[in-house]
């Protein structure tokens, strides 16, 4: 798959977020996501990391075809979940091998999934805190981390929350991304917070395209994000109308993110469920285009002169 430079006149830079197919036709449909996408020229493509690595080997499948199919630049989530840090050395040791130089490190879900309550092995690793301390004793990673603005389900408050952040970024951390959220103004507030607890490294917003409003409300429950009365209405009657709803997610999320640049921001990472339209129509509204080929740009050129 070849890659082509794509050029913002808003400075925007993104990244992209796929996970791991679960059969052929899901395959399928991730590179042709993949491909769809490419041309956007993402800073990384992340890849998830099932609970206790059931997906374990179709992550890091995805993450070769990544390396050696596209110019892309792969970054492999990581969890703690239901495993040794010897088994989680091994992984990494692995991706190492492949060419993989970033990491998502990632406490994980409980094996009970959102909201179940997660117990650490005696012999693994308690949190991310600990995990970003174990991959930077093998090799010094790009690794980036979960960061929640309004805070982790989990946490009893914001200052326990921001702690375990600092937390990372001392053990290593180069990066982190947030859990979606809709209103801009909890996002600047967090990252004030973050800046007076002397955390200086980006603080890169989590954009999660609404292909499916009732799925990404309940979802949002699960994980403590809230979702605001204007935004829901929104959506309101839209239930059966695929097309328009897609209208009114590209429109919002665009006007998301641009509002977002207006406050300083320039790093955004997408959620994209492995659905490339949608993600491409936002980008495209953002000013993200792919260049044209060298021969035909000379065509134009010419044809101009």
């Amino acid at each position: 798959m070849s890659q082509v430079n794509a050029l913002s006149n808003s400075g925007i830079r993104v990244s992209f977020e796929f996970f791991p197919p679960k059969s052929d036709k899901m395959e399928e449909n991730l590179w042709r996501s993949i491909e769809r996408l490419a041309p956007m020229q993402p800073t990384f493509v992340s890849v998830t990391y099932g609970a206790g690595g059931s997906t374990r080997e179709r992550t890091h499948h995805t993450i070769s075809r990544i390396l050696n199919e596209t110019n892309l630049t792969p970054a492999a989530h990581l969890t703690c979940v239901d495993a040794s840090r010897e088994d989680v050395s091994e992984v990494v040791r692995q991706y190492r091998d492949t060419g993989v130089k970033h990491f998502v490190a990632l406490r994980g879900d409980s094996q009970a999934g959102v909201g179940g309550k997660y117990v650490a092995r005696e012999d693994g690793y308690r949190n991310a805190v600990e995990l970003v301390a174990g991959l930077k004793s093998i090799d010094d990673f790009e690794i980036s981390v979960a960061a929640y603005p309004e805070k982790h389900p989990e946490s009893p408050d914001f200052a326990t929350d921001i702690d375990l952040l600092k937390r990372k970024v001392d053990n290593g951390a180069t990066r982190a991304i947030t859990q979606f959220f809709f209103d801009n103004d909890i996002f600047e507030r967090y990252v004030e917070r973050v800046r007076k607890a002397g955390i200086y490294i980006p603080i890169v917003p989590g954009i999660a395209p609404i292909h499916d409003f009732t799925k990404i409300a309940r979802f949002a429950g699960a994980t403590g994000a809230s979702i605001p009365d204007w935004l829901a209405r929104r959506f309101d009657g839209l239930e059966e109308d695929e097309q328009t709803r897609s209208h009114v997610a590209a429109a919002f999320c665009a006007e998301q993110v641009l509002d977002l640049t207006r406050r300083g921001i320039s790093d955004f990472h997408f959620y994209t469920m492995n659905r490339a339209d949608l993600v491409y129509s936002i980008c495209h509204i953002l000013g993200l285009r792919a260049a044209q080929p060298e021969n035909e740009e000379k065509a134009e050129a010419a044809a101009a002169a």
